[in-house]
């Protein structure tokens, strides 16, 4: 065999390895998420299978292990609730009423096992003080008579 040939086999090896392993690395991380409603309406369907949950852990559901790698929660969508288990690091600011994503395997009694939870920001910057006035005095006081 010619070294040129030998060149042209070595390069489609290397190309389509290299394509092969982009598209398997680029497919996992564009992995659509599901809403707290469609993965409890068609959960037979995704039994087993890895998926990505959106949803708002309910209030007064949360439940973290003292060293904060368990944790078990409710999440809800608009009309449905998921119960979800978590192993792993969990996020510091994770907290009741937090939109959040949750990675892991819907099982067949319903329950999300999940092995990551990811936080959603919030949309807006709500600084919790009431804006001032041009004189100082919060916008929200009135200043009585004059």
């Amino acid at each position: 065999m010619s070294t040129g040939v030998k060149l042209a086999i070595g390069a489609t090896v290397i190309i389509a390895v290299t394509t092969y392993m982009a598209y398997v690395g680029a497919s996992s991380s564009w992995q659509y998420y599901l809403t707290t409603d469609e993965s409890v309406a068609e959960a037979e369907k995704f039994v087993g299978q890895r998926v990505r949950v959106s949803g708002k852990i309910v209030d007064g559901s949360l439940e973290t292990s003292a060293d904060r790698t368990q944790a078990r929660f409710a999440m809800t969508g608009t009309r449905e609730r998921l119960d979800v288990v978590c192993s792993g690091r969990l996020p510091d600011n994770l907290s009741e009423g937090m939109d959040v994503v949750v990675e892991g395997r819907i099982e067949a009694s319903g329950l999300l096992r999940g092995d990551k939870v990811l936080t959603r920001c919030a949309s807006k910057y709500e600084s919790g003080q009431s804006p001032a006035s041009s004189d100082g005095a919060p916008a929200n006081e009135s200043k009585g008579a004059q």
